[in-house]
Parts: structure tokens; sequence; C-alpha cells
């Protein structure tokens, strides 16, 4: 999507806690993510998804584990705090609240076609069992717990493996009904995939993957990680026989490491049949190389766990700066609102035919505008161009709110006006305040 030249982009990463961080987790999310956190131009929210964690995982101490294996995993790769929005899923109590705002006005036919849930129903038909066996509303629900993680904070990219670009899909279906029928609120976000960042194998040649139990540990001791290592699944070939690079889970994952004059080197050796142990200690240093220093950190940080609960706690709130206020405004364009506000004095309410609104979209430019209309549809008041919808948002709030000063004080983010233009704006914004609502649910 299209976004103007002095917005961020804003770019969203989570990770489930739901075991140990390995290799794959950080060669396939978190190196790069951290990387890219630092571009200029870029805002980038970091989130442990510990509510995901709950669909699969029934274990408590794993769970509250994993969260503190993973964050300081992140904080060791070189992830700032002070730079990025860090956070624990579950501090945000927003969430939830998004999440039911989407679940209705998510069709169930969607949610159908989620892969996770079609994998299970999938099994379970194969086994002759009942289709739904074992499938929670959880695992159902998931991809509108997804969809909130995304829209609450209007992200315009999400890194994503290709597996998992349906959900980026799904939220973009829930955001396109939510502005379609309360107004555009949401930024549609679009996955980010690249194909530069690699899909580590695991031990036995599969995808690195804790549900494969092939996996090598991210800061795993220096003994130990070798030791997995070692534990690689090679062919018979002996040492002075030409091996294959094509298919070598050895090589993939020592090439997601190394430069591409050290890729180069391995391949020729290779062809000159080295051994596979000998392959095997070269690909350990190379490893340990990188993840020593990180490795140090690491230790350092999950000996203070107090830390990174502070760490987290600081994100949330600074997370909730924009949760809050956002989620006053969906709020308020559902329906849930202040009975009292507006209202008129004694008497029964009369209904109005037609009254001023707001009409609020976006441009071709990617910037975000409304205009105050009056009762016949004519232009009172034009803004000018905002970076995100809630902003605007917000502007709009203002005039409601305060009427006659915001015009005053909004004044920069306003087309200019005359006098007398200003004078109909703030009559319409009085008479809009003083808006009954209709009785009969007509």
């Amino acid at each position: 999507m299209a976004t103007s030249s002095s917005a961020p982009l804003r770019v969203l990463t989570g990770i489930t806690p739901s075991g140990t961080p390995h290799l794959g987790n950080y060669v396939g999310s978190i190196r790069h993510s951290v990387r890219q956190s630092v571009a200029p131009g870029v805002e980038s929210f970091f989130f442990l998804a510990d509510y995901h964690a709950l669909i699969k995982v029934q274990e408590p101490a794993l769970i509250q584990r994993s969260t503190l294996e993973i964050a300081a995993s992140w904080l060791a790769c070189g992830l700032d705090p002070e730079r990025v929005t860090f956070y624990r899923q579950s501090d945000i109590v927003e969430i939830p609240e998004l999440t039911w705002f989407l679940t209705c006005v998510t069709g169930k036919g969607v949610l159908n076609r989620a892969h996770a849930y079609k994998a299970q129903l999938d099994k379970n038909i194969a086994k002759g069992e009942d289709p739904d066996a074992d499938v929670t509303a959880g695992l159902f629900m998931y991809p509108v717990l997804m969809g909130a993680d995304i829209l609450m904070f209007n992200a315009h990219k999400v890194p994503v493996g290709r597996d998992q670009v349906q959900h980026i899909e799904m939220a973009r279906d829930m955001a396109q009904r939510f502005n379609h029928q309360y107004g555009e609120h949401f930024t549609l976000p679009e996955a980010e995939i690249d194909d530069a960042v690699a899909t580590l194998p695991g031990l036995d040649g599969r995808k690195m993957s804790k549900s494969y139990g092939n996996t090598i540990a991210m800061f795993a001791p220096r003994a130990q990680l070798q030791k997995q290592i070692a534990s690689i699944v090679t062919d018979s070939r002996a040492p002075g026989e030409p091996k294959d690079t094509e298919g070598s889970a050895l090589f993939q994952i020592y090439q997601a490491f190394a430069t591409a004059e050290e890729t180069e080197a391995l391949r020729k050796a290779y062809a000159e049949g080295i051994g596979w142990g000998d392959a095997k200690q070269m690909l350990f240093e190379r490893i340990d190389l990188e993840v020593a220093p990180l490795r140090a950190r690491y230790e350092e940080l999950m000996s203070n766990p107090a830390e990174i609960e502070r760490i987290l706690l600081i994100g949330a709130e600074k997370a909730r700066k924009l949760s809050r206020p956002f989620m006053a405004e969906l709020r308020h364009a559902v329906g849930l609102r202040n009975l009292a506000a507006g209202s008129g004095k004694g008497g029964a309410r009369k209904a109005k035919v037609a009254k001023p609104s707001f009409k609020q979209y976006r441009e071709r430019d990617g910037l975000f505008y409304f205009k105050l209309l009056d009762a016949h549809g004519t232009a009172l008041l034009q803004s000018r161009g905002f970076a995100s919808p809630q902003e605007a948002g917000r502007a709009i709030a203002a005039l409601q709110q305060q009427r006659g000063a915001a015009l005053a004080t909004l004044a920069d983010q306003l087309e200019p006006a005359g006098p007398e233009e200003l004078r109909a704006a703030n009559e319409a914004l009085e008479a809009l305040a003083e808006a009954t609502i209709p009785t009969n649910g007509s």
C-alpha cells in the first residue's frame, strides 16, 4: 500500500512462546527483523504472542519460561527497546476487545478455510473420527486474534513465511469488512516475504521445527551446540568421495551463516570429498563465531528476569499510548458510546431527517482526509492530509467534542476558511452535538 513520505513504515513481528528458541527462529525471523528495525523510516513493533501460545500449550510454566527465553533472545540479538515498541501481547488489554469487534464482521466461511483448522479436520477425517475432534474455538478463531494483533497498530508490513501469508490476507479481509461497515479505520496490511531469509533445515533434513523435534537450540552452551551439530543426518559417502550440496542440510545451514566466499569454499570442499566430521566441525565453528557474543548477553539477561519484565512493561505502556485512543475511536464507531453525550434537555427526542456529518476517506497520495458536510451534503470544512486514519479520527473527535474551540486549535490541520465558512462550520458542529437518537429503531 502507499504511504506518505513523512509517515514511517510500520512493521510488526511476533513469535509465539511455545518452546525454546532455535536457530530456525534466529535465521528465519529474529536476525532479519532486528536488522530491519534500525532501517531509516521504519517504525517497528515486536511482540510475544502469549495468547496464541494458549491454543496449543497447556503448561503454564512452559509458557512463562518460553516468554522469558524469547524476550531474552531478541534483546541479546540487538533489539533496542528504546527504538522499537517491544511488548507482551497479553499486556495490551485492547487486543481481546478488538478481536471481538473483528469476530463480528468476519464470515465463518473465511475461517473455515484457515490452513491450521483445515489440517486438523483432514487429520481427523483420515483417522475416521469426528471432523471437529480436538478442535477448540481457540484454534478456529486463531486468525481473528492474529488479525487483531496486526490491525491494532495498523501495520503496513508483516514479515512472514509463505505458509503464513493466508493469515495476512484474512487480516486484510477483516479490515476491509470493518472499514466498509464503520468507515475507514484500518490500514490494509501486506505480507513481507524475503526470499533471501533462509528456511533452515533441522537435524533430520526437514524444516527445523519444535513439532518435529529436530531443532538446534539458539543459545545452547558451546559443548551442547557441537553435539547437536554432530548429530545432523548425512549420507554414507566416505572421506574422499565427492558430495552433493543439493539437499544437504549441513550445507544449507552453513550457507545461512556464512559469507558468499565461505559458502563457495565449502562447496569446493564438498566437490573434493571433505569428510562429514570435518564439514560438521566447520559448521560448528561458523555458527559459534556468530552466536557466542550473543550467547553471553542472553545468559546475562536470563539471570535477571526482573529486568526483562521491566522492559516489557515499559513497552506495553508505549504500545497502549496507541491502542487506548484507537480503541476508543473504534468503540465510538461501532456505537458503544456515552449515552449522555449530545442528549437534549428533557422531553421526548425528535428524529431529524438529516444532520451535518463527517466523511473520512483516503486519497491516492496515501494520506487520510475528512470533510464536514452540512445537512444537504455541502462541504463546510476540509482537512489537510493525515498520515493515518487514527490521526484523522482524533481530529474529528476533537471537533465533535470541543466544536468552536477545536476549529482554532486545529487550524493548521484544516484548509484555510473565511469567517463565514468558520461560522457555518461551528453552527454545524453545534447542531451535530445536539442531534438526537432516532426513536423506534427507525
